[in-house]
Formats: C-alpha cells, sequence, structure tokens
C-alpha cells in the first residue's frame, strides 16, 4: 500500500540538480512526481520514479547521498476543499503530516498527494473508512 520515494541530498550548487535528472535519464527511469526542499547550503529532492529500488542503486553508485522512504499516495479530489478534507481527517484523528506534494495528471478528476505521515497504517485506516482511496505502488508508478 506504500509507495517508495527516493530522497537525494544536494548541495545547493549550480548543476546538481541537472545532474541527476541526466541520470535518470540515461538509465530510463520515468519522474512521476517530485519535490525540492532546499536552504542556502543544501537541498532535499523528492522523487517518485517508475522503478525506486534500481534508482536508488544507480544513485548510489554514482555518488550522490540517497535514501528510500515510504509514503502514502491519496486520491484528492481535483477541486475547491478537496485537500482540506483530507487534511481535516487526519487531523481530527491526531496524525501528524511530515511534507506532503501532490500532482494532477490531465485526464483524471483527482489529483494525487504523496503524504509523509508518521503512522502509515493508521493513516490509511482513517482515510480508507471514509471514502478516501489510498493509491497502492502499482497505480502510482503507472501514472
Amino acid at each position: 500500500m506504500w509507495v517508495k520515494q527516493i530522497s537525494i541530498f544536494l548541495e545547493n550548487k549550480s548543476g546538481r540538480l541537472a545532474a541527476v535528472a541526466r541520470l535518470l535519464a540515461d538509465n530510463g527511469f520515468n519522474i512521476r512526481a517530485l519535490s525540492i526542499a532546499d536552504t542556502s547550503d543544501f537541498g532535499i529532492l523528492r522523487l517518485i520514479v517508475n522503478d525506486p529500488a534500481r534508482a536508488y542503486q544507480v544513485l548510489k553508485d554514482a555518488g550522490f547521498t540517497v535514501s528510500e522512504t515510504e509514503v502514502l499516495a491519496v486520491e484528492v479530489p481535483d477541486r475547491p476543499g478537496g485537500l482540506a478534507g483530507v487534511l481535516d481527517l487526519l487531523h481530527e484523528s491526531g496524525i501528524n503530516i511530515e511534507y506532503l506534494y501532490a500532482f494532477v495528471s490531465k485526464s483524471a478528476e483527482n489529483a494525487l498527494v504523496l503524504l509523509k505521515v508518521e503512522d502509515l497504517q493508521r493513516a490509511v485506516e482513517v482515510l480508507s473508512a471514509n471514502g478516501v482511496t489510498v493509491q497502492d505502488y502499482n497505480i502510482v508508478h503507472q501514472i
């Protein structure tokens, strides 16, 4: 039920992000979603790719500092208030969200929100019990 996310520690200097993108492209990876958080000295690039285990190894072999994390992929109605409803459910259940990022498919009625939460299993239970679709790994990597 979880989605594997690759996180890459990058120095905040010209060309580092391009180097990751080129390495992934040259090795046939498709980036499905990404987020980057930065400071003046470094950034954390978070990626959902079509083959996270192999991408992890390719990045590590190329000398990047990389880790894998499990996140949830939640369908959220692509309309005003769609995200707020999902976040309200998690808040009311006392589930802390560490970070999130999202993308919208041009052909979909829903956005896909990737959530890093403290308790993945409990979040799935709360969301599913309230009619929210939590996507599995295979669906996310086909989008």
